[in-house]
């Protein structure tokens, strides 16, 4: 019971006087749902979809080494993996979305047992693969990955366990951790559409053992945890308007890093390979 009045103390810390700032908020919110969905549906039309048509080999296209006719455990882990990892970034924004929980709960609760059952199968899928093949970047990938891959299968289940006790609070917390954990696989793709936009190659190795590549094994879950942290966790700093102005720079700038990432990546392969699939 103090978990849940802890946690629900947390999430209604949110006083926001600083009227752009709820602006920012909004518009950050629904950039991510938009771009995460889109790229969800491209995983399942392109990985997904060419696992179902017994097309495998076409997965190495854009990711190399990732198919490999010898390894059948690891083709099926990275199948269910990709089935439910799109699935996963299509229905994420809807299920932290407080007005459909409010005013559609049955809805809430029934996409929230698939949403959850997705997070559990796109993990397990991913450690499949990990373990029966590795990663092409080696050990440090392999590391953070798996790492990844155990941040996900906890959030996953605490976010359920909670939701089974009546602890709603709590729920709501680590639902936004498993959310910041879901939308990692997008931003992996957003950070080295622009690092290799800005700085091309350097840094980075066709076998993603370069520093670049390293780095990045860890930056694309860690640093989106710390901010749900910090949420969750802030004092009485960010009710100063000072901080709001701040926030609601930070959060502008970064919206509108991801509607350029958006629209690169949906115009060059997101949409082609999703119209491709469909026509």
């Amino acid at each position: 019971m103090q978990e849940s009045q802890n946690a629900k103390a947390q999430i209604k810390g949110w006083e926001i006087s600083y009227p752009p700032l709820a602006v920012a908020c909004k518009a950050m919110m629904a950039t991510i749902w938009f771009s995460a969905a889109l790229f969800g549906a491209y995983i399942l039309a392109f990985y997904a979809g060419n696992w179902l048509a017994q097309k495998h080999e076409l997965w190495n296209t854009y990711l190399p080494e990732l198919y490999d006719a010898k390894r059948p455990v690891s083709t099926v882990g990275m199948g269910v993996h990709f089935a439910g990892g799109g699935i996963i970034l299509i229905l994420g924004c809807i299920q932290i979305m407080n007005g459909v929980r409010e005013r559609w709960p049955r809805f809430h609760r029934i996409t929230g047992r698939i949403y959850l059952l997705a997070c559990l199968l796109t993990t397990l899928g991913g450690l499949t693969f990990i373990f029966t093949s590795g990663t092409i970047g080696g050990p440090v990938m392999d590391v953070g990955f798996v790492g990844y891959g155990i941040c996900m299968m906890v959030a996953t289940v605490e976010t359920a366990r909670h939701a089974i006790k009546g602890r709603f609070d709590a729920h709501r917390a680590w639902a936004l951790r498993l959310f910041a954990l879901a939308i990692g696989s997008w931003l992996y793709r957003m950070y080295y559409g622009f690092w290799f936009l800005l700085f091309g190659k350097w840094l980075h190795t066709p076998d993603f053992r370069g520093l670049f590549d390293f780095f990045m094994s860890y930056w694309f879950y860690i640093p989106n945890l710390l901010v749900v942290q910090a949420i969750l966790g802030r004092g009485d700093w960010f009710r100063s308007q000072f901080a709001q102005r701040l926030t609601t720079v930070l959060l502008s700038g970064s919206t509108l890093f991801l509607i350029l990432g958006t629209y690169f990546f949906g115009a060059k392969i997101w949409l082609p390979k999703i119209f491709y699939w469909f026509m």
